[in-house]
């Protein structure tokens, strides 16, 4: 068992739940396991008195047993239910307290507080409209289970008009169900938005995110980055990685680079988002160093420590545990680290740097270059297949931003030049 945060407040538990019946066998009960695939980390919610919130894991033990999810959108919904829990502790109130009066209410309150935490900064907006429609959905759950009483007046059902446009460009109207405690995020109108809303950064600043990493991080996290912006991989596919995938490493024709063969069709496969597999481009350099720290005494210390199952993973932490497996936590704890250590520097980039903005930082630089040698066709094809984008309209992002920066830019200076001619004219006035 793994356990996740403070024992005064409600925390998270990874258990290994394997499948079992229960059987009446003369009068006696009996467990007896199923010939089903167990699951090795199934988040459960216990509240801070040690209690379990049944209600919310057997949710998130149906979740983990559809086919229609994977774990990691479970781990994504309990994440939510958890902060979800933490709250109405530091309230002290209840999950089924809805009176009379509306803004007494639970789930009216939690609303409140999260459009308080978006507009104050401390939530990003599409973190504050993931969580409330998570909280949602397992109320929702709970209502078809009939394990919360349907006359408790939670809120009020609403249908809205969303606008499709097929391959072809004629429209329809889609009507979805929604409710009155929906947190819409909003998004700045006209302004172009790159994957997950991130910005990428300069090849200046990333050179200095790097030499920062090298002396403050540790070695996983400044071979990570490197990775995220070299390679544009993900988090998750990063994490990921096994030794053999280096290994199996093919050449790129005619290029310095090689090729990373990655999701469920790789052999090993490695993790990627929607299960895309391709191929992923690495400098050559790169690679090499790669391969250098997998046969380093350090790493094959942590490859000791861990188990069967993980010890082909390129990247462990100290204990041997994967880093995939704690959501990102072990890495989030060293960017903040690292974000402290350039706020201390003076690097100003730092602030509010994120792990996701190496791939906004690579897919933009690769397009950037790509359009200066090949035709635009072929640029957008390119930088699909190495981002593994999953649709086009992705990769033209880039694009329209390139182009976007760059009539900014002109535009700016034009007006710097003509608001700097005005300004002595002026004051002779």
């Amino acid at each position: 068992m793994y356990v996740t945060g403070d024992s005064s407040v409600a925390s998270l538990e990874h258990i290994y739940y394997r499948p079992q019946n229960a059987r009446i066998n003369e009068d006696v009960l009996d467990w007896e396991y199923i010939n089903r695939k167990p699951i090795s980390r199934l988040p459960q919610i216990v509240w801070g008195d040690n209690t379990t919130w049944a209600e919310a894991n057997i949710w998130s033990l149906e979740q983990a047993t559809s086919s229609k999810k994977d774990l990691k959108t479970v781990h994504s919904n309990m994440s939510h239910l958890l902060a979800y829990a933490k709250w109405l502790e530091s309230e002290s109130i209840t999950w089924w307290h809805f009176p009379e009066r509306e803004s007494e209410r639970c789930l009216v309150r939690f609303r409140g507080a999260l459009v308080s935490a978006r507009n104050n900064g401390d939530l990003a907006p599409s973190t504050a409209s993931q969580r409330m429609a998570a909280v949602i959905r397992f109320y929702k759950w709970m209502h078809s289970r009939r394990l919360i009483s349907p006359e408790w007046p939670m809120w009020e059902q609403r249908f809205v008009g969303i606008k499709l446009t097929n391959a072809f460009g004629l429209e329809h109207t889609m009507r979805v169900a929604s409710t009155d405690l929906a947190i819409a995020n909003r998004k700045v109108a006209g302004a172009i938005q790159l994957e997950d809303g991130l910005l990428p950064v300069s090849v200046s600043a990333m050179k200095e995110i790097i030499a920062l990493a090298d002396k403050e991080s540790s070695e996983e996290l400044a071979l990570m980055l490197r990775l995220g912006f070299f390679t544009g991989m993900r988090l998750g596919t990063i994490t990921d990685l096994k030794v053999q995938t280096l290994e199996n490493a093919t050449h790129y024709p005619n290029a310095g680079w090689k090729r990373l063969a990655v999701g469920p069709g790789a052999r090993p496969p490695v993790a990627t988002k929607f299960s895309v597999s391709g191929a992923v481009p690495i400098p050559s350099e790169l690679l090499e160093s790669l391969i250098n720290y997998s046969m380093s005494t350090r790493r094959l210390k942590r490859q000791a420590l861990a188990r069967e199952e993980d010890r082909g993973l390129l990247f462990l932490t100290r204990y041997g545990n994967a880093y995939n497996s704690d959501q990102s936590r072990a890495i989030n704890v060293e960017m903040s680290r690292l974000r402290q250590a350039g706020k201390r520097t003076g690097l100003k980039i730092m602030r509010g740097f994120h792990f996701h903005r190496t791939r906004a930082t690579f897919a933009t630089e690769l397009m950037r270059i790509s359009l200066k040698f090949m035709p635009v066709g072929d640029a957008i094809q390119f930088v699909r297949e190495a981002c593994l984008h999953k649709d086009e309209s992705t990769t033209l992002k880039y694009i329209k931003f390139i182009e976007s920066n760059k009539a900014m830019a002109d535009a700016a200076d034009a007006f710097t030049k003509l608001f700097m001619g005005l300004v002595p004219e002026e004051t002779n006035e």
